[in-house]
């Protein structure tokens, strides 16, 4: 059951009225959109749900609750939540990938080979090779003689476009160290290759630039009125439009943005038991903070040692199985306060991190090997067992702060406040977390609203190049001059 966006975005007046309607419907809903989940006890969050919605809920498989963000629902879940669900998902943008032959002449995309592949993961080689020959087949169309890429980060794509597609490339970003790196990668894929790439760049002057091809991401740094001074641009908003509803987001708005439905459906039921597990121990840990050290303030960062906290458990869980035909969580490994020493993965598996030893830590192979065995280890989690690994965190968390633990500190009596609560903080989350994708789509809509208003010195397009299960941020926005040749008709439904 679902339905289908029915708004458009083809015109300025329609692109204004969808964001009206996105506007009208999250303002009830503040509740859920400005809370932080940090403070799901502290502040009682769950009692701001609809009581039907959390005993319904409360009976659903963690699988239904991964679920909720791409807009899927129960037959028998009450009407009210049903509609919820369903009319949040008809606002946000369509995340099909589109036909890109139809809209890009002499669109040909190649697969990379292992010289220019080198470094990138399935995700960034997905995109670079979608989105080179994007700009290749537009740069041909509009016979330019040069392209831009701002904020290239370590080259991929530039260098794609140099190499590959003999584009003359001027790599801009603001990391200098970035532009080291893109550097001496393109030396040595000069070796296999002879291209003009330009070198990486800080500043740049164009006389003329006839289109822009823009993918959002990191939607949680965008500057915004109201919210900080930057003597700049601001990011949100940037259109008259929104401007005239008064419509402002927030930091937490802005982080939650960044939450994907394609995501949050691909966890599978252990991997999403633990993220809600993890984001309970870092509630307690709030209330521990706000008891304790109250000078620390609302809700400082301290890192992932909660993940490194889990897989380190869970290397030792599978290490034991493989060696003994039985395990328990009795022996759990003791935390150094230093959390370097534990191997951490990013959450978005853009990248393999590497820890100080040098040791590489495969999450996707550690859930591999997991689900070879019999049973959930979450479910044979005990109570004694969570409060033993809620008080490693906290230890753990503490130190990052540079915070000494006390001996006065009730740990115990935390844990066990809460402990009644733990299993409404997924069912919060993942209600929260189906925002993720309308607060991306009105981010959206502002820049294409942004260039609309323009008039006709500028055709603009929006839609998806990517496959979102291989890359969820995957709308770009595509302006050009009238006189470009790119079609600018795509249906926006």
């Amino acid at each position: 059951m679902a339905k289908q966006c029915k708004y458009s975005c083809d015109t300025a007046a329609e692109t204004l009225e969808w964001i009206k309607a996105i506007a009208d419907f999250i303002k009830p809903f503040s509740f859920l959109i400005n809370a932080h989940v940090v403070n799901f006890f502290k502040d009682r969050l769950w009692e701001a749900v609809d009581e039907d919605w959390l005993q319904c809920l409360s009976n659903e498989s963690v699988e239904s609750l991964l679920l909720i963000p791409s807009g899927i629902v129960q037959d028998h879940w009450p009407t009210s939540l049903k509609e919820f669900v369903l009319t949040l998902k008809s606002l946000v943008y369509p995340r099909e990938q589109a036909d890109l032959k139809k809209v890009f002449p002499n669109f040909q995309p190649t697969s990379l080979n292992s010289v220019l592949a080198q470094g990138m993961n399935l995700k960034k080689k997905h995109e670079v090779e979608v989105l080179s020959a994007i700009v290749s087949s537009a740069a041909s169309a509009m016979r330019a003689d040069a392209v831009i890429d701002v904020g290239a980060g370590q080259g991929y794509l530039a260098q794609v476009l140099a190499f590959e597609h003999q584009l003359s490339v001027v790599a801009i970003d603001a990391c200098s160290h970035h532009g080291k790196v893109t550097n001496a990668r393109a030396e040595r894929i000069k070796k296999h290759y002879m291209a003009q790439m330009r070198k990486f760049g800080t500043l740049l002057e164009c006389e003329e630039v006839r289109a822009v091809i823009s993918i959002g991401c990191c939607y949680n740094l965008l500057s915004e009125e109201g919210f900080t001074n930057a003597q700049i641009q601001y990011g949100f908003p940037m259109s008259c439009g929104v401007k005239s509803v008064y419509l402002s987001l927030g930091k937490s708005s802005r982080d939650l943005a960044c939450q994907s439905a394609e995501r949050w459906k691909s966890l599978g039921k252990d991997a999403g038991l633990h993220n809600f597990e993890l984001h309970a121990f870092r509630a307690a840990f709030q209330m521990v903070l706000h008891k304790y050290f109250p000078e620390v303030g609302t809700s400082p960062s301290i890192g992932r040692q909660g993940k490194a906290l889990r897989r380190k458990q869970q290397r030792k869980i599978i290490e034991s199985e493989l060696q003994a035909e039985e395990s328990t969580y009795s022996d759990l490994p003791q935390m150094a306060c230093n959390m370097d020493e534990a191997c951490s993965v990013t959450h978005s598996g853009e990248s393999e991190a590497v820890n100080t030893s040098g040791i590489r830590s495969d999450v996707d192979a550690l859930f591999t090997k997991m689900s070879l065995h019999t049973g959930s280890t979450c479910e044979r989690t005990t109570s004694t067992d969570k409060y033993s690994l809620f008080e490693k965190f906290c230890q753990s968390g503490l130190c990052r702060l540079g915070l000494k633990p006390s001996d006065n500190i009730n740990f115990h009596g935390i844990w066990k406040g809460v402990e009644p609560y733990v299993s409404l903080i997924g069912i919060y989350w993942s209600l929260r977390a189906a925002f993720g994708p309308l607060l991306e789509t009105l981010s959206l809509l502002d820049r294409l609203l942004f260039l609309q208003e323009q008039g006709d010195v500028l055709e603009s397009v929006m839609l998806p190049i990517f496959d979102p299960a291989i890359s969820p941020r995957n709308v770009a926005i595509i302006a050009k001059k009238p006189d470009a040749g790119i079609s600018s008709h795509h249906s926006s439904r």
